[in-house]
């Protein structure tokens, strides 16, 4: 998530790599990065995965993008990969959270109508994780930041796999938990934006000592995520959209 508060005020500097500029659309087998907003020349694909990348990286697809080509590569399926268009800043953090969930919403909901047969895979990191699962739950009452209501189900029921890491509103003891974290992130969902209706199609990796998912120190384990993960991600994205 990476944030700023009256507590603690943290900088990652350059931390995190910056990647490549604009939202991509990658076709298996090709990773032929196409004009932002268009589709794969075949039309509609059979997998549509939005990336929502984290704070402080550029624009793209971010860290987490690694994990979209990997499940890219493995699938047998046309598979097609944009990002979230989104400010991704670190300070202020509940703004550019909102301006996230805004632009979140309406891509998701185009995906959606555009290509109604397609599955559609979210994936997001740190604050992006943050963003996904606003839009999905809603915000809920959080001190801090802009209400908003969770995205219609006729939407939200076309999505089959979700991936979140690092995400700052984790709550320990969800079914759909991954890694070594027992305790809360900075800011944990609340029972009035719970993510349980999405239980069997998400993943939430969040370890022990992550300053954002689990309120710990380090930002070490805050990163490490893709390197850590990415096999285990993208062995449950094939198994839900079916390879």
């Amino acid at each position: 998530m990476f944030m700023t508060s009256k507590r603690k005020r943290i900088a990652l500097g350059g931390a995190v790599a910056a990647v490549t500029v604009g939202a991509l659309v990658v076709v298996q087998n090709s990773f032929a990065a196409t004009i932002p907003g268009t589709r794969a020349a075949a039309g509609c694909p059979d997998v549509r995965i939005i990336v929502t990348r984290a704070s402080t990286e550029a624009p793209g697809t971010g860290i987490i993008g690694s994990l979209a080509t990997a499940v890219t590569r493995a699938s047998k399926q046309t598979v097609t990969t944009e990002a979230t268009d989104y400010p991704a800043l670190l300070n202020p953090y509940p703004p550019s959270v909102a301006a996230g969930t805004r632009a979140l919403t309406r891509q998701l909901t185009d995906a959606a109508t555009g290509c109604p047969d397609a599955k559609i895979v979210l994936m997001g990191y740190s604050q992006g994780a943050h963003v996904i699962g606003d839009v999905l739950a809603g915000t809920g009452r959080v001190n801090g930041f802009t209400r908003s209501d969770a995205i219609g189900e006729n939407v939200a029921d076309r999505v089959v796999a979700v991936v979140l890491m690092g995400d700052p509103r984790f709550v320990p003891g969800k079914p759909f938990n991954a890694g070594t974290s027992r305790t809360q992130g900075l800011f944990p969902r609340g029972a009035d934006a719970a993510l349980d209706a999405f239980a069997d199609r998400t993943q939430s990796f969040c370890d022990t000592g992550d300053t954002f998912c689990a309120s710990g120190r380090s930002v070490a384990v805050h990163l490490s995520y893709t390197r850590k993960y990415n096999r285990a991600a993208s062995a449950f994205v094939l198994s839900k959209i079916g390879g």
